[in-house]
């Protein structure tokens, strides 16, 4: 599970899915998207790995 920062609620709906159309219908849909898939990446990087590899000595 991510965690959601101050600001990440525009990048979001109430059931945490993302949007991926724009708030203002003026707004560039391709920059959007490109800050859409910034934000995704965001949760990856801050994200904990789910599985632990332990090495077998």
């Amino acid at each position: 599970m991510s965690i959601l920062r101050p600001g990440d609620e525009k990048f979001h709906y109430s059931d945490g899915s993302h949007k991926w159309i724009p708030p203002d219908p003026d707004y560039d849909q391709e920059v959007w998207d490109e800050q859409v898939r910034q934000h995704k990446h965001s949760h990856v990087r801050n994200e904990r790995p789910k599985v632990r590899i332990q090495r077998l000595v």
